[in-house]
């Protein structure tokens, strides 16, 4: 367990890391004793910081969804981060790599909110029940840790690796098996990953179920308007200028981000 001081002391790092496109060591070089619960303070610190400069919330992402990157990451549930409004981005407008650490892309199924989620007791149903629409996604990940050599605490307090979204139009999660869609990355012709919606701890819907359960321990809502990210469906890819990639969902469209 770290102290108040040393957990402002690794988000000021992380925050320098960012601004800077200067990625650090893994965080538990210099705190040992770092655990989950620092974790998610110290992205709280950072993430208390940005609204009180100005940010909105916009939603969440869950990460570590797959039983394989849990397996990785020595871990039995996934880690969540914060969405803010200036980590969206559009699809007309390409985005500068320069911008980033080491980027990179994942496809996912994600979820528009038409109305607030129950907290702790949230289940499938009741996501479903509140779910506008489900959107095709593309996240940006970036790791303010060098190398991406990240352990579970250096992720979670690195936002969960999170860094843009973009996400297309989508439809009602009541027309679709969200335990079906088949999801396609390509990019200049080439496919790069491929994989399907159940990937995602066997249907997203149980990601943002588990995601509302959680944040409800700390008071923090999942409201009407947000967007959550419950997962990657495939791998993650390496992001270069000039490229442009569009992931494709069975019965979902498609959405796309290039770089510059």
């Amino acid at each position: 367990m770290l102290t108040d001081r040393q957990r402002h002391e690794a988000a000021e790092l992380l925050r320098s890391a960012e601004q800077h496109v200067t990625p650090v060591a893994p965080l538990i070089e210099a705190y040992p004793g770092i655990g989950t619960e620092d974790a998610y303070e110290i992205q709280l610190v950072n993430i208390r910081h940005r609204i009180a400069a100005g940010a909105q919330v916009r939603g969440h992402k869950v990460g570590l969804s797959s039983p394989v990157m849990q397996r990785m990451m020595g871990v039995d549930e996934p880690d969540y981060g914060h969405l803010l409004d200036g980590m969206e981005l559009r699809q007309e407008t390409p985005v500068p790599v320069a911008r980033y650490c080491r980027p990179r892309v994942e496809v996912e199924v994600g979820f528009v909110l038409g109305d607030d989620l129950p907290g702790e007791d949230c289940t499938a149903e009741d996501v479903l029940a509140a779910t506008e629409r489900v959107v095709p996604a593309l996240e940006l990940i970036d790791s303010r840790i060098r190398d991406w050599r990240i352990t579970i605490a250096d992720t979670i307090a690195d936002n969960a690796s999170s860094a843009g979204y973009v996400v297309g139009e989508g439809r009602d999660p009541r027309e679709l098996d969200l335990k079906a869609i088949d999801a396609r990355l390509s990019s200049g012709g080439e496919l790069l990953a491929e994989g399907r919606s159940d990937a995602v701890l066997g249907d997203p819907a149980l990601s943002v179920a588990w995601l509302a359960r959680t944040v409800a321990r700390f008071g923090v809502p999942l409201k009407k308007g947000h967007v959550v990210l419950p997962g990657s469906c495939t791998r993650a890819v390496d992001v270069a200028a000039g490229a442009t990639f569009t992931a494709e969902f069975t019965g979902l469209g498609s959405v796309s981000l290039s770089f510059i």
